[in-house]
């Protein structure tokens, strides 16, 4: 067979031996030319991706950055601007808490679950503090108020609002409470676009070269080392040298189904993905240079269901008839235990004193209503004595202020005893339950990407949900944490490709 008469197969096979993919880096032997080079590399222009290339230029490097989109943006532009912080802001302190360092590493310890990254925990907590004025030094504004009580964002310009389950157990019996969601000035839902442009207009200070409409399509290898990458622009590949290192900032894999299926099949129940070029391109091109990936199970998801937060008194079942969880936890730790339970479907009970419409983002049903809980539980098909049992023990308990089957906190403790009484459906394929990915590449708190020996890959770095970073385990996971993350170690990731040899 001659050289024209091979395979269309073998001729592919050629092709992206010479180009290089997502899975498989290009090797530096077969670079027709160096396009363009710089000393840092960075791809993705969220906030990660942002931080890193601040850092990276003003610690001297020469940084481009490319962007798949039009723009700046990606996933924490669709956040509201909440970064998690504590330790003792000047915000804590106005509104009279008393928070520590020690408690916020040992509630972001536990947040993180059985394999919380310690190291990234205590780093973040001993600096959290310092980056909460880097970011005020960067122009991010921040009003300095207090807002009380169980919300998903302030409707006000407020900053400071508990994001977590900080006062739920088991966390406060083990840190104390402190409320550490800290809020951009905005006006309304949706303040991460405001974020990442104040850190784009930072960016381009810095003298960042910033190349949008850039495709990443593979790294490029020189033996074991990352020295650049290839971008599709112009539908054309271009080559790129990175001489001191790539930075991968390039969000997780919620906009991918092929991947979700194959690392998350846990979120095939859920139908609202957060994300805009979230595709896992970055994990991709990490493992095909030797990273490791770790985590890539793990998910968070919220329904909005606290919108009344008096729903919060109302307790939850699955369709056995059965409680499951405090129900005055975070709302995405509530509604990423949901997804845990058998079946399609979750119930909140709710007698009528606490009763009002659910706020049509949540689609949240009526499913059953009735004079007593024998008559909700006969209308929800369920076997006799199971949901009745369960509201009648809590009930008896609730009515004497404690609940010893989950240990809902007595201020959130309210008998459903006033008629009629309603169970309201949150239906996994019909309710709103947004989700994104948490795991990601395996790095050290300065942003290496490490092998599955442990060892970094010379030249790659990452950061943001492109990692499993601070916030992996989406039981744990509390509003604020996944900026905090991108934001602060994008830095780290950008001060170590600068000074990486």
């Amino acid at each position: 067979m001659t050289t024209r008469e091979k395979r269309p197969e073998a001729h592919e096979r050629e092709d992206r031996v010479a180009r290089g993919t997502l899975h498989r880096p290009l090797l530096a032997e077969n670079v027709p030319a160096w396009d363009i080079e710089c000393d840092v590399a960075v791809v993705g222009f969220g906030a990660s991706g942002a931080c890193a290339a601040l850092e990276a230029a003003r610690a001297g490097a020469r940084v481009t950055l490319f962007e798949a989109g039009s723009g700046s943006g990606g996933a924490s532009a669709l956040s509201g601007g909440e970064i998690y912080i504590g330790g003792g802001t000047d915000v804590q302190k106005a509104a009279g808490f008393d928070d520590s360092v020690e408690a916020l590493a040992t509630y972001l310890k536990m947040a993180g679950g059985p394999d919380a990254d310690a190291a990234k925990c205590d780093m973040y907590a001993e600096n959290s503090l310092a980056h909460f004025e880097w970011l005020k030094a960067q122009g991010v504004p921040y009003k300095g108020t207090f807002v009380p009580g169980k919300i998903i964002e302030p409707a006000t310009d407020d900053t400071l609002i508990w994001s977590g389950s900080e006062e739920a157990w088991p966390y406060s019996a083990n840190a104390k409470p402190a409320p550490r969601g800290h809020v951009i000035q905005w006006e309304g839902w949706g303040g991460g676009r405001k974020l990442v442009d104040i850190l784009e207009a930072r960016v381009r200070d810095a003298g960042v070269d910033v190349r949008v409409d850039a495709k990443a399509q593979s790294l490029i290898v020189e033996g074991e080392r990352v020295v650049g990458l290839v971008v599709r622009i112009d539908n054309r590949p271009v080559h790129v040298r990175a001489h001191r290192g790539v930075v991968l900032a390039t969000g997780g894999f919620a906009m991918n189904e092929d991947m979700l299926r194959r690392y998350a099949p846990g979120t095939m129940k859920l139908s609202d993905p957060i994300g805009e070029n979230d595709n896992g391109s970055g994990i991709l091109m990490g493992i095909g240079a030797g990273g490791d990936a770790i985590h890539m199970d793990e998910f968070f998801t919220t329904c909005p269901w606290i919108m009344p937060p008096d729903f919060v008194k109302g307790i939850f079942v699955n369709e056995a008839g059965n409680r499951f969880i405090n129900e005055d936890c975070y709302h995405g730790r509530v509604s990423r235990t949901m997804v845990d339970q058998p079946g399609d479907k979750v119930w909140l009970l709710v007698d009528n004193s606490i009763f009002s419409q659910p706020i049509e983002l949540a689609r949240i049903s009526i499913a059953a209503v009735g004079d007593t809980w024998e008559e909700v539980e006969r209308e929800l098909g369920l076997p006799e004595a199971t949901l009745a049992a369960t509201v009648h023990t809590f009930n008896r308990y609730a009515a004497e202020g404690h609940d010893p089957v989950f240990r809902k906190h007595p201020q959130w403790l309210k008998p459903l005893t006033e008629g009629p009484f309603a169970a309201l459906e949150l239906n996994f394929r019909e309710s709103y339950f947004s989700f994104f990915t948490l795991g990601g590449l395996s790095t050290l708190p300065t942003g290496h990407v490490l092998d599955r020996g442990g060892e970094p890959v010379p030249g790659l770095f990452a950061a943001g949900r492109a990692t499993s970073g601070l916030p992996r385990s989406g039981h744990g996971y509390s509003s604020g944490m996944s900026l905090a993350d991108c934001t602060f170690f994008g830095r780290q990731a950008g001060r170590s490709a600068a000074s990486a040899n």
